[in-house]
């Protein structure tokens, strides 16, 4: 598992969103609004908006708010219009940084993302500068203290899911994006409780980071996922298990 995933499964763990519970619903309703506009609004056929109600739900929001989601994105209810922009860049020791946006400002997006690399000491790049560097997957989180790692590849094979993944405290389950739905299915089937299920870039190498250069690059990552437009960051960085802990702690 990537030093990020780790890095956000603890931010999930102890629910640091709370405090900004409601631009975290606004993000997530944004996401499935966005999801049911492409690909209509039947999550058993849409792959991207199952898994954008799966991510709302583990963050506990409300069935009413993704139902209107839903209904906003597929044009019942009406609703904004929002496009995709993605931008790429490089942070402390050439970390290499994905920031995904929905957003309905071009402009206002563009320079929010650039203010904040500009001032973490990071690099804004040109398009296909890092996106080499990381591969669209689906991730199923299940706690390794709960779970057998026998009982979660056993599920996950079943599921037919490419890869499970220990690292400290998880189980990180590896498959193709169209799979994450019968991946998650199949590991509630067998009884075991997943922490995260989700689409996300998977880094296919990574840059390892000391305290202080971990230090920085994360007061980055949570200042670019700070931004009301920024649904997703992803970056290439590991941290070792003991500077995440003294970070996160």
């Amino acid at each position: 598992m990537s030093g990020h995933s780790k890095w956000s499964t603890i931010k999930h763990k102890k629910g640091k969103e709370d405090a900004r519970r409601g631009q975290l619903f606004s993000k997530l309703a944004r996401a499935i609004m966005v999801a049911a506009r492409e690909g209509g609004a039947d999550p058993g056929s849409n792959a991207a908006l199952a898994a954008a109600i799966e991510k709302a739900r583990s963050y506990s929001m409300p069935k009413d708010n993704i139902d209107r989601a839903v209904q906003r994105g597929s044009g019942e209810a009406g609703g904004d219009t929002f496009e995709r922009i993605t931008y790429e860049g490089y942070g402390p020791a050439g970390v290499a940084i994905i920031v995904e946006v929905l957003t309905d400002n071009r402009n206002r997006s563009a320079s929010s993302v650039r203010s904040v690399f500009t001032k973490h000491n990071g690099t804004l790049g040109q398009p296909g500068s890092v996106a080499w560097i990381f591969e669209r997957r689906g991730s199923v989180v299940v706690d390794a203290g709960r779970y057998s790692e026998d009982d979660v590849m056993a599920a996950a094979i079943e599921g037919g899911a490419d890869d499970v993944v220990r690292d400290g405290e998880a189980f990180q389950v590896l498959c193709e994006p169209a799979e994450l739905s019968a991946v998650r299915e199949a590991i509630q089937q067998a009884g075991i409780e997943y922490e995260q299920a989700e689409l996300t870039l998977q880094p296919k190498s990574t840059v390892q980071l000391d305290e202080a250069e971990a230090r920085k690059t994360l007061r980055l990552v949570d200042a670019l996922e700070d931004i009301d437009d920024v649904q997703d960051v992803y970056a290439n960085f590991d941290i070792p298990e003991e500077v995440l802990q003294a970070v996160a702690g």
